[in-house]
């Protein structure tokens, strides 16, 4: 089994140029809830495995595709993350994170602030 994979692009008609920009060869196709996301990447389960044809004491850490497919099914084949996807959710999680401290320092304040007053 794959974990991660490099997808390679359909090859372009000849004479036509590759985008030059990311967004010129993509479509947006949703909004995403960052919290959903980060409640799913909580509930994966994370192991040590190896492949088969790798030595014994050979380790990596991470989901099983199977596992990271059911989570998250952005493609039909569900023996590889992709690295794309993989790094999107990882972003889309550091970003929830980031909104939740922002979210308590607020109410940290809030409650400091009420503190004082009522002292």
């Amino acid at each position: 089994m794959r974990i991660l994979s490099w997808r390679h692009r359909p090859a372009r008609p000849t004479g036509t140029r590759p985008p030059l920009l990311a967004t010129e060869g993509t479509a947006p196709a949703g909004a995403v809830n960052g919290h959903a996301v980060l409640k799913a990447v909580a509930a994966l389960p994370v192991s040590t495995w190896r492949y088969r044809w790798e030595p014994q004491d050979v380790r990596h850490l991470g989901p099983m595709a199977q596992d990271w497919h059911a989570a998250f099914p952005f493609n039909s084949d569900d023996t590889v993350i992709d690295q794309v996807d993989a790094h999107g959710v990882a972003l889309v999680c550091i970003q929830a994170l980031n909104r939740r401290i922002e979210e308590l320092d607020a109410e940290v304040r809030q409650l400091r602030e009420s503190t004082r007053i009522n002292a």
